[in-house]
């Protein structure tokens, strides 16, 4: 008897959103496999395929039923089951009836805490054909949808309006109903090369069946691939090489179901322009790949992709020649006019723009960032006037019209103008550099300057958004502070900076003139940046308790921070480690309860171990200090474990809480100069063994 089969969903539609398909797509996989798990049915793996016009799910070898699962109740305890001469109570019968058997025929559940009535029973596993529509309503409900929408006469709602359904179990359709549509085995080829209907013979077929039958290619990974090769051999034909993003592979794959290159040109003239002006004017607003050439320099073609094998091919490319020329003057316009007016003089238009209500303008804004630039390049040792330099301009490009049009391109094209301008390169380099990383995991600002500029422009958005109170909740960042922190974080730790993050954000915050709790707001920014610290360092292959033990200490400079997380890593690595770190916790605890103050002075010690150990610990003392001036924190903690089989032979022979409390207060204030030791790197008491 066949106990597996495969499964196939599909669900056809009208065009769906190309940005949103693969997660749209993810999200029904993820939603209907945790359907099966949370029904306990079996598989083996799942797929995804996704069309512009399909969404679907193949399940391979899917269990034909739920296992059989043994149901345990349990009833009245046995002293409240029967009466004094023997007899079921009313609890016992109540509970029999309830399981529909006899008093006498239910069993007996001892445990350690008592014994009481029980019933077991075998609870047979329903049939999966049974379960799986229900649990493919369920994961279509949950799809992460912004909008809904209906259509004609219908309640029902999708992200498009839906016009077949496919549910094989095997080679046996699965009668149900999916968003008003009756389910089958009929799907539909290529909208334009097959417009008619196909039968799916079974689950496994699906694939063939399209690709073959229907010029359909459903696994959007394999349309990937076959974008990414074509592109490139049809730049090839033309001495380039296709300049592919992800973004945009995943988007035109979103867009075709049988993808076919089509390579163009465009005036050369338009090389003219800045490269990322026809990179944005292509990838953006045309779906094109750029082609450059082996230098990285553009060539005047681009590959685009029909979703049709046309029988007239040059209409196709010609067509698109015609819709990307106008696009391209009206660039070249843009960076002509933009050109007339420097940036320096649109530094007072800036004054129309409002950043945020109780933060004023963008004007008051760059003000403020330029005292912030002032004030970070002075501490690390950067050149002043050019940090203040690029911070005046920093936002001048909001006001030309090519970042009107392309806002993408903002800081780029400040760079562009700056130079047309004269600026020095450093205040150039810093424009565009004021936004790294623009990404998680992209590079953070390179130069000096840039880094000055990054760091003031996220630190005043950051402070300035808390005081205005629109603190991150949940998901809800609109300010992207979460990813502001975390730049500044970067910013800082990849670059080998060292500034004290409290002192900016004190510094910050006094730069505002609008009523707010300035204690409490600075407060709030250093805890949130600590935070996303943490996240960071998580993400780094660091763990909770390493971080602790550097948190409790509380580092006010990142870098220093990450300094001493390094060390702490590679300490608890060390033989000495999980017996140091265990030491460190019971001195901790021991100062902690102590009712006796340790001494000012540590006196006269009277065994030989502890006289030992704060020989050791005052020599110990000694050399570590030179370590800890050049924040050599893992030679610092390699130094102190030397002190382990001091520390251990101390507690194995020495009572800290004698009776004599002049003696035990030396004996209290050995250990504190011990702990304090450990404390300038780390709490190591926090590290878990």
């Amino acid at each position: 008897m066949t106990t597996s089969k495969h499964l196939l969903f599909e669900l056809g539609s009208e065009e769906l959103p190309p940005k949103t398909l693969v997660r749209l797509s993810n999200a029904l996989l993820d939603e209907i496999v945790q359907g099966l798990q949370a029904a306990n049915i079996s598989f083996t793996t799942a797929k995804a395929f996704a069309t512009p016009r399909r969404l679907a799910v193949f399940i391979e070898n899917l269990s034909t039923a739920q296992p059989d699962k043994m149901v345990e109740k349990r009833g009245p305890a046995i002293q409240a089951a029967y009466s004094a001469d023997g007899t079921p109570s009313k609890a016992a019968l109540s509970f029999a009836l309830g399981c529909d058997t006899k008093v006498e025929k239910l069993d007996r559940l001892k445990t350690d805490k008592g014994e009481w009535l029980a019933f077991t029973q075998v609870v047979k596993g329903q049939l999966t054909e049974n379960l799986i529509p229900d649990i493919i309503r369920q994961s279509i409900t949950k799809l992460p949808i912004a909008k809904r929408m209906r259509w004609g006469n219908f309640n029902t709602e999708f992200v498009r309006p839906v016009h077949w359904a496919v549910l094989l179990y095997g080679t046996t359709v699965i009668k149900a109903e999916i968003l008003g549509l009756h389910t089958g085995n009929i799907t539909e080829g290529h909208r334009f090369h097959v417009p008619h209907k196909l039968t799916i013979t079974n689950p496994e077929s699906y694939q063939d069946i399209l690709f073959n039958q229907g010029k359909v290619i459903v696994d959007i990974e394999r349309r990937k691939s076959l974008i990414s090769e074509a592109a490139q051999k049809a730049a090839a034909l033309v001495n380039g090489i296709a300049h592919i993003e992800t973004d945009l592979l995943e988007e035109i794959a979103a867009l075709n179901e049988w993808p076919v290159p089509i390579t163009g040109c465009f005036d050369s003239r338009f090389l003219e322009l800045p490269a990322e002006v026809l990179i944005t004017t292509m990838q953006t607003n045309q779906k094109y790949f750029p082609v450059k050439n082996s230098n990285g320099e553009l060539l005047a073609h681009f590959i685009t992709f029909s979703n049709i094998e046309s029988n007239r091919p040059k209409s196709i490319q010609n067509g698109n020649e015609r819709v990307v020329t106008p696009r391209l003057a009206d660039a070249e316009f843009f960076w002509k006019q933009d050109r007339r007016k420097s940036l320096a003089d649109r530094v007072e238009s800036l004054s129309t723009i409002v950043f945020q209500e109780k933060l004023g303008t963008v004007a008051e804004k760059s003000q403020r960032v330029i005292q912030l630039a002032e004030y970070i390049a002075n501490r690390l040792g950067f050149d002043v006037e050019l940090s203040k330099r690029a911070a005046l301009l920093a936002k001048t490009d909001l006001m030309t019209e090519m970042v009107g049009e392309f806002g993408n391109l903002q800081g780029i094209m400040g760079r562009y103008y700056a130079i047309a301008d004269n600026e020095p390169d450093a205040v150039a380099l810093a424009i565009e550099e004021q936004y790294f990383p623009k990404q998680s995991g992209t590079v953070t600002a390179g130069s000096q300057i840039g880094q000055v500029l990054a760091i003031a422009e996220k630190i005043d958005t950051l402070t300035g958004i808390f005081s205005a109170g629109l603190i991150p909740t949940g998901d809800k960042d609109p300010y992207a502070l979460r990813r502001a922190a975390l730049g500044v974080l970067r910013t800082l730790i990849e670059n080998n900076l060292t500034l004290n993050i409290h002192h900016v954000v004190a510094f910050s915050l006094s730069l505002f003139s609008h009523s707010f709790d300035i204690v409490s707001t600075q407060k709030a920014v250093i805890d949130f940046i600590f935070d996303r610290l943490k996240s960071y360092c998580l993400d780094k292959g660091f763990s909770a308790d390493e971080f602790d033990a550097v948190m409790t200490v509380l580092p006010n400079d990142p870098l220093d921070f990450m300094q001493r997380l390094v060390a702490v890593k590679s300490f608890r690595q060390l033989p000495e480690a999980e017996s140091l770190a265990a030491a460190n916790k019971r001195i901790r605890n021991i100062l902690k309860k102590s009712d006796t103050k340790p001494a000012d002075v540590i006196g006269n010690l009277v065994e030989n171990e502890e006289i030992q150990l704060l020989q050791a610990a005052r020599l110990s003392a000694t050399d570590i200090q030179p370590l800890l001036a050049h924040r050599d924190y893992q030679k610092t903690l390699n130094r102190l474990a030397q002190l382990r089989s001091d520390v251990d032979v101390f507690f194995e022979n020495v009572m800290v809480m004698t009776d004599d409390i002049e003696l035990r207060a030396n004996r209290l204030a050995l250990l504190e100069f011990l702990s304090e030791q450990f404390l300038t790197c780390a709490d190591i008491s926090k590290l878990q063994s």
